[in-house]
């Protein structure tokens, strides 16, 4: 067999990279070199001339992540205030839908990525920089008036990681709408409903 061609490497490791995204999104970074290039189409033995180790993909897999959700969203600027809440309903309804927990690999990496770098976040810096970066533009999204998203980012993932965690029950999908419903009416200035204590 011939050598593989620049053009023909860079392809190879665009794929494992974006092959690497979807499925430690979905199963973790704990899957294994093997199982990736499998996934991939590509023979073990061509990670190492990609690579210089599984961590480098991490942090590469990361980035994708966070690049590609950029690719496919924009803060709105202050003025457009109407358009701005429209987008930030269709986040929140996007985010927060039985498509999105049930896709992880194809979803956002703020929830994807939460756990493996919170069992390891000193072995990761380059990856936690980006994390951080992609969780401050994630709740710029969503931030109105004084708010800056925060709280909200944090209900939006928190349902979503709790709604993936249950998945085969009922509560899973009722998880989903208390989120929904808590974000959108908080954010038209209706007070949530208050439940009944007597």
């Amino acid at each position: 067999m011939g050598r593989v061609s620049q053009a023909q490497a860079q392809e190879n490791r665009q794929r494992v990279v974006a092959t690497a995204s979807r499925m430690f999104r979905e199963k973790g970074t704990a899957v294994s070199v093997a199982d990736l290039m499998k996934a991939a189409g590509l023979t073990h033995g061509g990670f190492y001339k990609q690579f210089g180790s599984k961590e480098d993909l991490v942090d590469e897999a990361i980035a994708h992540a966070f690049d590609e959700q950029a690719a496919h969203s924009a803060v709105v600027p202050e003025e457009q205030a109407g358009e701005h809440e429209a987008a930030r309903r269709t986040l929140i309804e996007d985010y927060l839908s039985v498509w999105h927990r049930d896709h992880p690999g194809e979803g956002c990496p703020v929830s994807g990525f939460a756990a493996d770098l919170g069992r390891e976040p000193g072995q990761a810096a380059r990856a936690q920089d980006v994390y951080i970066n992609g969780v401050r533009n994630r709740a710029a999204r969503l931030a109105t008036g004084d708010d800056d998203g925060m709280a909200q980012l944090c209900t939006m993932v928190g349902a979503l990681v709790l709604a993936r965690a249950t998945r085969d029950n009922p509560i899973s999908d009722e998880l989903l709408q208390a989120a929904r419903t808590a974000l959108t009416e908080s954010g038209t200035g209706q007070s949530a409903p208050q439940r009944r204590t007597d």
